[in-house]
C-alpha cells in the first residue's frame, strides 16, 4: 500500500476511534442533526413529488379553459359561444363542461360535482370518489341524498372510483348532464365553462387574445398557467412549513455551532499530545475534518433515508394536512418517488459543509500553538 494512502487510512482510523471515545456527545449531536435533515428533506421530497403528480395529471387536461366573468365572479356561459370559438383558426375542438361545488353541511366539506358523457352511467345514478365514500360511509348500491335547487334528490351509487385515481377524485361525484343541470338549476343553453384544444400549443396566447376580443367577459386560462399556479401553491406551503419550523432549525444551528467551535480541555490536550509526538498541523486539521465529515455525513444520509421512507412509504403523514390542501376529504395515496438532484445538492451544502467547516476553525487555532501550551490549557 502506498505510504500516502496508508497515512490517510491511519488518520481516518484514529478519527473513528476518537469519535467512539466521546460517543455520548456525538450520538446526541447526530440525533439532533438527523432530525433537522429529516424535516427539511421530507418537505423537499413531498413538494417535488406533488409537483410531479400535478404535471402528470395535467397532461390530460385541456389546453385552455374559457370561463365567463360577471362582476369579477365566475358565471355560467352560453353554450352557443363554443361554435364561435371553434371557428377561430388553430382551435381543434371545444367541449362545454358542466361542473360545480356542492357543500355538504353534514360533513362540512365541499364536493366537486361533474357531468360525464359516459353512457355506462345511468340517470339518477352517480360515481363517487374514495373520499366521498369514506365520509358518507357508503358503498356501491347505496343511496345518497343531495339537496338540489328544487329540493332533495336521491341518487344510487353505481360505482366507487378506484383508489389509483384518489389524488384527483377523492371529493368527486360524477353524474349525468341531466342530473347536474337539475341539481344546480342550469338551463340547456348554459355550461360551466368551455374546454378548448389547440392544434399547436404555441398558438394558445394568440387564440386567447382572439377569444377575449370577441367576448370581453371571457377569461381564458392556459394549462401552463394552471401548472404554474399549482407549483407556486406547493412552494408556498412548503416554505410556510419551513418558517414554522425555523425556530427548531435555528436551535440546531446554535447547538451545532457550539459543539463544533467549543473545544474542551480534553480535546486541546489531545491536540497538544499529537503535536508533541510528531503530528503536523495539516494532520491534525485532516483528523478533525474526518471527524466532522463522519458526523455530518451520517446525519445527512440518515435524515435523507428517513425522509424518503416517511414521504414515499407513509405518504408524509406528519405534513400531509398542511401540504395537501384538502380541508376535509383528505385523499389517501402513495406518492411515486421524485428526487431532485439539485435540491439534494442544496440540502447537502446547507447542512454538511457548514458543520464540517465549523469544526476546522478552533482546531486550526489549537494546532498552531505550542504543544506544551496546548497540553497545559
Amino acid at each position: 500500500m502506498r505510504p500516502s494512502v496508508q497515512r490517510y487510512r491511519n488518520i481516518l482510523d484514529f478519527a473513528l476511534s476518537s469519535l467512539l471515545r466521546r460517543k455520548g456527545r456525538n450520538l446526541a449531536l447526530i440525533c439532533v442533526y438527523t432530525l433537522v435533515v429529516f424535516v427539511i428533506a421530507s418537505l423537499i421530497f413531498f413538494v417535488q413529488a406533488l409537483k410531479r403528480e400535478a404535471r402528470e395529471l395535467l397532461v390530460q387536461a385541456p389546453d385552455m379553459v374559457v370561463q365567463r366573468m360577471v362582476a369579477g365572479r365566475h358565471d355560467p356561459m352560453p353554450v352557443a359561444q363554443a361554435e364561435t370559438i371553434r371557428a377561430i383558426r388553430g382551435v381543434e375542438a371545444v367541449q362545454p363542461r358542466l361542473w360545480g361545488y356542492y357543500y355538504d353541511p353534514v360533513y362540512g366539506g365541499n364536493l366537486t360535482v361533474m357531468a360525464t358523457d359516459d353512457t355506462a352511467l345511468a340517470v339518477e345514478s352517480v360515481w363517487v370518489g374514495q373520499g366521498v365514500a369514506r365520509s358518507m360511509r357508503v358503498k356501491e348500491g347505496d343511496m345518497i341524498s343531495l339537496r338540489g335547487y328544487a329540493g332533495p334528490m336521491l341518487f344510487s351509487i353505481q360505482k366507487v372510483l378506484p383508489e389509483e385515481s384518489e389524488l384527483v377524485s377523492s371529493d368527486l361525484i360524477l353524474m349525468s348532464p341531466q342530473d347536474v343541470r337539475s341539481l344546480f338549476n342550469l338551463s340547456e343553453g348554459l355550461a360551466t365553462d368551455l374546454a378548448v384544444q389547440a392544434g399547436n400549443p404555441r398558438e394558445l396566447p394568440t387564440i386567447a387574445a382572439k377569444i377575449v376580443e370577441q367576448f370581453p367577459d371571457a377569461r381564458p386560462i392556459l394549462k401552463s398557467e394552471i401548472l404554474r399556479t399549482y407549483e407556486a401553491i406547493f412552494d408556498w406551503r412548503g416554505g410556510l412549513m419551513v418558517v414554522v419550523l425555523s425556530s427548531a432549525i435555528l436551535s440546531f444551528i446554535i447547538f451545532a455551532w457550539d459543539k463544533a467551535t467549543g473545544l474542551s480541555a480534553e480535546e486541546r490536550k489531545e491536540v497538544g499530545i499529537l503535536k508533541s509526538i510528531g503530528w503536523e498541523s495539516a494532520d491534525v486539521l485532516l483528523l478533525k475534518f474526518w471527524e466532522g465529515s463522519v458526523v455530518s455525513l451520517t446525519a445527512f444520509l440518515g435524515g435523507v433515508l428517513l425522509a424518503y421512507v416517511h414521504v414515499f412509504f407513509f405518504s408524509a403523514s406528519l405534513f400531509e394536512h398542511a401540504l395537501k390542501g384538502w380541508s376535509v376529504l383528505f385523499p389517501r395515496y402513495r406518492l411515486l418517488p421524485a428526487l431532485d438532484g439539485y435540491q439534494l445538492a442544496v440540502l447537502f451544502f446547507l447542512t454538511v459543509l457548514p458543520y464540517t467547516a465549523a469544526t476546522l476553525v478552533p482546531i486550526w487555532r489549537a494546532a498552531t500553538v505550542d504543544p506544551d501550551a496546548a497540553m497545559r490549557s
